[in-house]
Formats: structure tokens, sequence, C-alpha cells
């Protein structure tokens, strides 16, 4: 995370600029140790992997420290309007922004953080309706949440495919066994039976009976 301290002696458009910096420093692109070309900043700093198809930058959190004339409160809605093409994700039809290649801008001021902490649901993503503490801020839980109802669904089709998979093979020899038994049953009512005790005669037997002829 970028922080940009400011006490609130600039314009909405003077912190635009700064942010526009922002993008062209996140675009520079440099080749690697390993002779691949990147983003220069990932070579700089450790970086999560990528989840589900999105690169995000890293934040910027604007830290607003109230001592100068202006008021953060009319400075944050213009600059959201002159910064819109750096910070908006697209809308996806499964209910999330996706923010490939976007800057998170994050603002906060110090009174409240003073009276909530860093933990408190203090600090304002361009984009969002609400304040939020700052783990969930600069993350994209919609995104996260989509993606877990599709590896959901994605495991309870396999569940389902399997059990379909094991009712089959469950009929295939249930008719395997049916099939054999209507084969077995000629031959089993010709099968002979001992003359004293009245049992069938084992297929060791029996065999052996035919080869020796004994009638």
């Amino acid at each position: 995370m970028f922080i940009e301290v400011d006490n609130c002696h600039e314009t909405a458009e003077e912190l635009a600029a700064k942010l526009e910096k922002y993008a062209r420093f996140f675009r520079r692109r440099v080749k690697d140790t390993d002779g691949r070309e990147r983003p220069m900043w990932r070579t700089r700093w450790t970086v999560p992997a990528d989840l589900y198809g999105e690169t995000p930058h890293p934040a910027v959190l604007l830290f607003f420290n109230h001592i100068g004339e202006r008021n953060p409160n009319r400075t944050i809605p213009r600059l959201m309007e002159l910064t819109l093409h750096l910070w908006k994700g697209q809308w996806q039809r499964e209910g999330y922004h996706l923010c490939d290649g976007k800057i998170p801008i994050v603002a906060v001021g110090l009174k409240n953080l003073r009276e909530h902490g860093p933990t408190g649901p203090v600090f304002f993503r361009f984009g969002r309706d609400r304040p939020q503490p700052l783990l969930e801020v600069i993350g994209n839980p919609r995104l996260e949440a989509a993606h877990a109802r599709e590896a959901e669904a994605d495991r309870a089709r396999q569940t389902e495919y399997q059990a379909q998979l094991q009712k089959a093979a469950q009929e295939q020899a249930a008719k395997k066994a049916v099939e054999a038994a209507r084969e077995a049953a000629p031959r089993e009512a010709r099968r002979p039976s001992c003359a004293s005790c009245g049992s069938r005669f084992t297929d060791e037997r029996w065999e052996a009976a035919e080869e020796t002829d004994w009638g």
C-alpha cells in the first residue's frame, strides 16, 4: 500500500494528478532476473499470486488530516469523478466488479482513525457505498464470494456425476448377474446329485465323474 498524506491544502485536481503518476508508475515494465518482462513494482515488492484472473495494483491510501481550509468531504467526490478511469472495475453479471489493472484508491480521515483504530470500519474505497475495515477494503469480497459459489456448484455437480456413475455401475453389475444366472439355469438343472445324501455335485466332482464315465 502506498500512502499519500494530505493536510487539506491541495485541490481535487492536484490529488488526481498525483494518482495519474501512480498509474504511470504501475505501468512501467522492466526485465526481471529470469529475463522476462514484468511490471517494475512487482520486482521490488513481494506480491501474492493473482487470483480469479484479476491483477490489481497496490492500493493508494489517501490520508486526510484536516488542517487546511479544504473540506475532504467535498474534495473526495470530485476526486472520484476525476479518477474514475483509474479505479472503476468492469461489472460482471455474476454480481461483482473485475478490477483487473485498476488501482484500489482508499480514503481515511485522521479523526475517524483515532476514534476507531486501524481495524475499525473507517476506510472508504472509491466505488463502494460504506466504510470498511482495512483488510476488507483492499480485497474484492464479491469476486471471492462468486468464485466460492462457483466452486461449490462444481463440487455439487462432480458429486452428482460420481453418484450417477456409481448407480450406472451397480445397475450394470445387477444386469450381468441376472444374465449370468439365466445362462447358468439350464446347466444347473443338469447338475447331478449324490445318490446317498442328495447334495449337488461340485463343479470339480461333476467334471471328474464325466471324465471317468462311472455311470
